[in-house]
């Protein structure tokens, strides 16, 4: 316990509520044991654990509004894709951003700190090195998804909230990309900046007006969503009151409360991780359908389809990527701007080759490849007049820059055809939720696309052909002995191992495989693909077995099954 008397010594450069903060760092106290890290999905581990570090996250919210001259920050309660047992928690910035990577690290000290004392060092560190006016009021928004461990989660954040004197909104059980709106709406309000009516019906009567604006004519092919029995599904529903009412849609798990089920044999990573149809869509999704899976928090977003045989077909995040980016530049020409905004794609080293080629070669649009990780996808993004960003999981978005978006504004066209195209750009602006990715409004945009092109799902997953690919994880002793360059597509350390990707990869026709450490655990990916389903799984296992030789684990500790 941190008493009066064990405070007494502290020399803070700041004029921060000691007693409040301590005595409610002491109802929280950190695990031992427990090491913390915030990255790109802010805070993520089992729930048990995580009681302390969520305390913690309300006052560095706090302390960023400060920052920020007291506008709104949010903090998201979730761990989005995971188990139903994980949980994690993050932080939103004023725009309905990520965090920037400057604070990371000392969101990750002060989470580690051992007691109440040290706590306040790292506090008071945090506010000096941002020139952090602790006096200013300070406001937060947060929500969380539908995890039992929740309820708990957000006491802990309400209590350091409350021990910094901030004002807080309670928004309860949201996506992630609704809060991330919100946030982004609420500061923006009544600016020229202005993102929407800062509310949920608000967000749904945007996205609807929206869409309802661009749709061309009815399609009766039924679209099922799998909505991973998370928070998705009430979005889904209550979304749907606003949609017209001839949108075909079929709802499945949608059991939001029935504990254990939340992403389970379903959703969006179950689809991309296996590769298949989940096991509860069989005989709802038929050949002619089409069908999509959101994620636990509804930001990741995958399409499949049947053919005529049953056999099933993926449409991932590069597939959903290379759609849209044909469709905008496309779009962009048929506007007529003097000075037509650069439409530009990013994507990470996991986009399938031919994706890339399709995107490179046949729509002739600048791509860009980046270190793994959606902060680094929206920065890279950021830097085009319309920039893509999809991640091959599912999760991406579509962003516009502040002079595209004054150009399409302003734009004055000169024939009915430029005056029909500028429209539809200007409606594709609000059905899109530029903050994050955003499941169900990149689905409402995959469903206008469709529309406009008139393309059911096999004629867009025509587009191209992805290469066989395999993605395989090793175990190793320690992940930090693999270093990488050039967006983590090539090993630096160790040398060698890198050399004998080279020489495998040179082997087979279409080869490519890189291997890169895990952010978050200690085993490296090994990623390859090629020609024919045979050689990408020969190419893996090879790169896999080699990647074990150099920081396998011990010969006494190694699981019987070290590849998984």
């Amino acid at each position: 316990m941190a008493g009066p008397q064990s405070l007494k010594p502290l020399q803070l450069k700041n004029n921060l509520p000691v007693s409040e903060l301590a005595a409610a760092c002491d109802k929280y106290p950190k695990p031992e044991g427990h090491v913390y890290s915030y990255g790109t999905a802010g805070f993520r581990t089992q729930s048990k654990w995580l009681e302390s570090v969520v305390f913690r996250v309300g006052v560095i919210a706090a302390l960023r509004s400060k920052r920020h001259s007291s506008k709104f920050i949010g903090v998201m309660i979730t761990a989005s894709h995971n188990p139903e047992d994980d949980n994690g928690v993050k932080i939103v910035d004023p725009r309905g951003e990520m965090l920037p990577t400057d604070w990371e690290p000392y969101c990750t000290t002060i989470a580690n700190a051992p007691d109440a004392a040290s706590f306040l060092v790292a506090l008071d560190d945090l506010c000096s090195k941002f020139k952090i006016d602790v006096s200013k009021p300070c406001k937060v928004i947060y929500a969380r998804d539908t995890r039992p461990s929740g309820l708990a989660l957000v006491a802990a954040l309400q209590l350091g909230l409350k021990a910094i004197g901030c004002e807080a909104i309670d928004e309860g059980i949201r996506t992630t990309p609704q809060l991330h709106y919100l946030t982004r709406a609420t500061n923006t309000e009544g600016t020229k900046d202005d993102y929407g009516v800062p509310s949920i019906p608000g967000y749904y009567e945007k996205l609807a007006n929206a869409y309802k604006r661009l749709i061309r004519r009815r399609d009766d092919t039924p679209l099922v969503v799998d909505c991973a029995n998370g928070v998705g599904a009430i979005a889904m529903k209550e979304l749907l009151e606003y949609l017209p009412k001839d949108f075909q849609v079929t709802l499945a798990n949608t059991d939001v409360f029935v504990p254990g089920v939340l992403n389970h044999l379903c959703g969006a990573d179950f689809v991309k991780t296996k590769q298949e149809l989940p096991p509860s869509l069989k005989g709802v999704l038929k050949p002619g359908h089409r069908g999509c899976s959101l994620d636990g928090d509804a930001d990741r977003l995958m399409y499949f389809y049947l053919d005529p045989k049953g056999g099933f077909h993926m449409l991932d995040g590069d597939k959903i990527a290379a759609l849209i980016a044909g469709y905008f530049v496309d779009k962009v020409k048929l506007c007529g701007f003097k000075e037509p905004p650069r439409v530009g794609v990013v994507q990470t080293a996991y986009a399938n080759g031919n994706s890339t080629k399709y995107i490179q070669k046949t729509k002739g649009l600048p791509l860009v490849c980046v270190s793994t990780g959606v902060k680094h996808l929206h920065h890279a993004a950021e830097k085009f007049g319309i920039g893509i960003y999809f991640e091959a999981n599912g999760h991406g978005t579509v962003l516009f820059s502040s002079d595209t978006l004054d150009t399409i504004r302003n734009h004055e066209p000169q024939t009915p055809t430029q005056d029909d195209n500028t429209k539809d750009l200007k409606a594709l602006v609000d059905l899109i939720n530029s903050t994050v990715g955003d499941a169900i409004s990149d689905m409402l945009l995959v469903e206008v696309i469709l529309n406009h092109l008139r393309y059911d799902a096999q004629a867009w997953d025509s587009l191209y052909t992805d290469l066989p690919n395999r993605l395989v994880k090793v175990l190793v002793r320690n992940r930090d002995e693999f270093q990488t360059e050039d967006a983590e597509r090539r090993l630096t350390h160790p040398a060698d191992l890198q050399k004998f990707v080279d020489s495998q990869v040179a082997k087979y026709p279409d080869g490519r495989g890189f291997i890169r450490p895990s952010g978050t655990e200690d085993a490296v990916r090994v990623y390859a693909e090629a020609a024919s389903r045979f050689e990408a799984d020969q190419l893996a296992n090879y790169l896999a077995g080699w990647t074990y030789d150099f920081g396998g684990m011990d010969p006494a500790s190694r699981p019987k099954e070290y590849l998984r």
